[in-house]
């Protein structure tokens, strides 16, 4: 996900919500249209057994064995489910792989972490010294992060709709996993020239240090190492106490490979063009990130590939894309090779992270609730549009959800089909961003399988609400 700026929602969302732009007014499930003919979606349980069989094979970073399993296996369950031209579309990725990441003070005492992904490798000994003194030029910089919250009343405001029948939002507090400065949390330590960075996760709210950010694949010049908050908090102690030498080593391999996007079509009754997309690598093993997009792809094209042609409102194509973790390669990519096919788009649709909200289980860890995660849907300034994903979401009953315009949040949606957005492809960007997002804590109890064929019988009516329009009047609007 490109999520560039997202702190600056607090402001704008303010204003906005003092001018009142957030609709409350959904529609009843009883007043919105469904799909004709009949659904053919797989059970919850079909879909998190694909998930499950995903997160099995393990870390699926780019470039790492198990994201090259998933190209093939998805590309044979497409070939399975029926879909023409389905095909493996190559993308260039840096593959990095960390070996080692600690900090040892000079008495010896020594922290264990994560390596900050694509940093520069070195061994570096110097002077410990806060983020906050100024003094970091040749000193190795220790600097908190916390996850940012956000009561979701403020959200309304940059909502063009809100389906929220239990009111929640008036009091749901969100953490989000993010850090105001994201994938550039260490930049103004690197500006700064200082020798290394100690990022220290004490106000995340589990004990961790698996946590992979920054994802845009840019190379720091300098080592940086992630520390748990226990750890942090430890640090910062011994920093209390006077000054602190230590030695900070990051061991890591960066090569370039060649990853795949996964590609599938159907004809339909139009010349024009759907595209319904996810990412399928990950940080980690990532059951949600982005196991749960990789099944909702599928189940999409298990329902269109068994309805007649006629009944599918346009050609539709089905991509998983590559390396959504170095900087959405795969979807630059197939943009990039693929110019014909976008202005002849109707539709972008983009599906990830089917999310349980987590709460903190006093001891260090995270106990999935029965809740699903707040829900946002980025889509295009179309009022048709907008009111299609307002229906469905209310006939299928997606409580907690936003609908946003692309750049309530950011210059772009922040999702991986997010450079969609500027080669001006109508879209839908279906999106949660629970806390764990980026942690190797996302397994298989995370995914909301509740919300597995609920979402996908959205999804099905927003692709149908495009029947009989073009391309031309779908940008028009």
């Amino acid at each position: 996900m490109k999520r560039r700026d997202f702190l600056r929602v607090a402001e704008a969302g303010v204003a906005l919500a003092v001018m009142g732009c957030g609709d409350d007014a959904s529609p009843s499930p009883s007043d919105s249209p469904t799909p004709s003919g009949s659904l053919h979606l797989p059970s919850a349980d079909e879909m998190l057994d694909w998930i499950r069989e995903i997160v099995s094979h393990g870390i699926r970073r780019p470039g790492y064995a198990a994201d090259t399993w998933i190209e093939t296996w998805a590309l044979g369950r497409f070939r399975e489910i029926g879909l023409e031209d389905a095909r493996l579309e190559p993308v260039e990725v840096p593959c990095w792989q960390p070996e080692v990441a600690e900090l040892t003070l000079a008495d010896g005492t020594k922290f264990a972490g994560f390596a900050l992904p694509h940093t520069t490798p070195a061994v570096v000994s110097a002077k410990l010294a806060h983020f906050d003194s100024g003094a970091l030029e040749g000193r190795i910089a220790v600097r908190e992060i916390a996850f940012a919250k956000y009561q979701q009343s403020l959200f309304r405001g940059l909502a063009t709709s809100v389906y929220d029948p239990a009111n929640e939002f008036d009091t749901l507090l969100q953490t989000v996993p993010f850090h105001s400065e994201q994938n550039h949390v260490m930049d103004s330590t690197v500006a700064a020239h200082a020798a290394g960075f100690v990022g220290l996760l004490t106000g995340v709210p589990w004990e961790t240090s698996d946590y992979y950010v920054p994802y845009d694949a840019e190379v720091r010049p300098i080592p940086g190492i992630w520390l748990s908050g226990a750890n942090g908090r430890q640090l910062l102690e011994r920093m209390t106490q006077g000054s602190v030498e230590a030695r900070l080593e990051v061991k890591a391999a960066r090569y370039p490979m060649t990853s795949h996007n996964v590609v599938g079509t159907l004809p339909g009754r139009s010349d024009e063009w759907v595209i319904i997309a996810s990412h399928h690598d990950g940080p980690w093993a990532s059951a949600v990130e982005d196991g749960s997009g990789t099944a909702m792809v599928l189940a999409q094209a298990m329902h269109w590939a068994a309805i007649p042609r006629a009944e599918r409102p346009h050609n539709l194509l089905f991509l998983l894309c590559a390396g959504h973790m170095v900087n959405a390669a795969g979807t630059r990519a197939f943009i990039a090779a693929h110019p014909d096919l976008l202005a002849k788009t109707v539709l972008e649709v983009h599906l990830e992270h089917v999310a349980r909200r987590c709460e903190p289980d006093g001891a260090g860890g995270l106990v999935a609730t029965s809740e699903p995660e707040v829900r946002w849907w980025f889509t295009s300034r179309n009022p048709t549009l907008q009111a299609a994903v307002r229906e469905a979401i209310a006939a299928n009953e997606l409580t907690r959800s936003f609908v946003f315009p692309p750049t309530a949040l950011s210059a772009m949606p922040p999702t991986d089909g997010a450079y969609f957005y500027p080669a001006g492809v109508p879209l839908v960007h279906f999106l949660s961003a629970p806390m764990y997002l980026f942690d190797s804590r996302d397994t298989i109890d995370k995914v909301h399988g509740p919300s597995l064929v609920p979402l996908s019988r959205a999804v099905v009516q927003i692709i149908a609400s495009t029947r009989d329009v073009s391309a031309a009047a779908m940008r028009s609007e």
